[in-house]
């Protein structure tokens, strides 16, 4: 049986997704649009495409929980990958990894993180998104905590946050109350 997921494991997977995508649809609903043409069987018919350039950028690993329901929204998207760590003890980020398109600056920057807790490793992810030029970023985050999202405002105040739930508080191990737990833990089952 472990190779099999349980019921409320799958359950778990399909809500992050479905949070995830609602998250993406209100996150991407004012991106600027260009009208062109598709041939259909019948016709030539006019449409609008998404005019600006896209990143997501999944903090690993908890981040990959989202990623498929942005790209199912926004296929066209570019791809990069933040690796942050936080130390159990200090609370702090730390980034081991970075693979993120080049030349942002002319792109709208979709940062996935499930989970904005204290702040340090989004205004981290943010700053290093900055760093490669990056103009405008945009957090996806499933649930937040009043400390992170203040921190992130004081420490980027023109991060844009979207999230899903706003919850109570941090403990004094930091983690987020009432919280989901270790999102990366749940969604991979490690």
């Amino acid at each position: 049986m472990r190779d099999q997921l349980l019921p409320a494991q799958v359950a778990e997977r399909v809500l992050a997704r479905r949070v995830s995508l609602l998250l993406a649809a209100e996150a991407t609903r004012d991106l600027a649009l260009a009208e062109t043409s598709v041939e259909t069987p019948l016709e030539t018919a006019s449409v609008f495409r998404i005019a600006s350039r896209v990143v997501a950028v999944p903090v690993l690993r908890a981040g990959l929980g989202m990623l498929d329901a942005f790209l199912e929204l926004i296929p066209g998207a570019e791809v990069g990958y933040f690796g942050l760590e936080r130390n159990e003890e200090t609370a702090a980020a730390r980034r081991y990894y970075e693979k993120v398109p080049r030349e942002l600056g002319d792109a709208v920057v979709f940062l996935l993180d499930p989970m904005l807790a204290t702040g340090g490793s989004a205004a981290m992810a943010v700053d290093g998104l900055v760093g490669l030029g990056a103009r405008e970023v945009r957090l996806l985050s499933i649930v937040a905590a009043p400390e992170g999202v203040a921190h992130l405002a004081a420490v980027v105040p023109d991060a844009i946050i979207f999230t899903a739930a706003l919850d109570r508080a941090l403990n004094d191990r930091k983690y987020i109350l009432p919280g989901l737990g270790d999102f990366g833990d749940r969604l991979f089952r490690t």
